[in-house]
């Protein structure tokens, strides 16, 4: 069987960049974005640990601000290094994701 988790993983924090980039926001705030766009199966579970490893190395920061509605929340912003990273995850998405979709539909002789 296929192990989608690797591929799952490399492919979420690409997006993760893409949505942090676009504008600060918090985990869940993410995870409601990825679902809307057709990751369904995204739990907090697998988020947030993704959200700290691109904390880790550096990609994105972190701050508490107050929210409206409860505790505080940690929203995250993107780093110079995280866009960069997020420049290349663009360009090597694009040239294999067309690679993999002409062999994919490719019929054979």
């Amino acid at each position: 069987m296929f192990d989608k988790s690797q591929l799952m993983r490399g492919t979420l924090e690409g997006c993760i960049l893409k949505i942090i980039c676009l504008e600060v926001t918090y985990g869940y705030e993410i995870m409601v974005k990825l679902k809307d766009y057709g990751f369904h199966e995204i739990s907090e579970g697998t988020i947030y640990p993704l959200l700290v490893r691109l904390e880790k190395k550096g990609f994105i920061h972190a701050e508490f601000r107050p929210s409206p509605l409860g505790p505080s929340r940690k929203y995250y912003f993107i780093s110079n290094e995280g866009l960069e990273t997020l420049k290349s995850f663009e360009a090597y998405w694009n040239n294999i994701s067309e690679a993999v979709n002409k062999i994919l539909s490719w019929e054979g002789k």
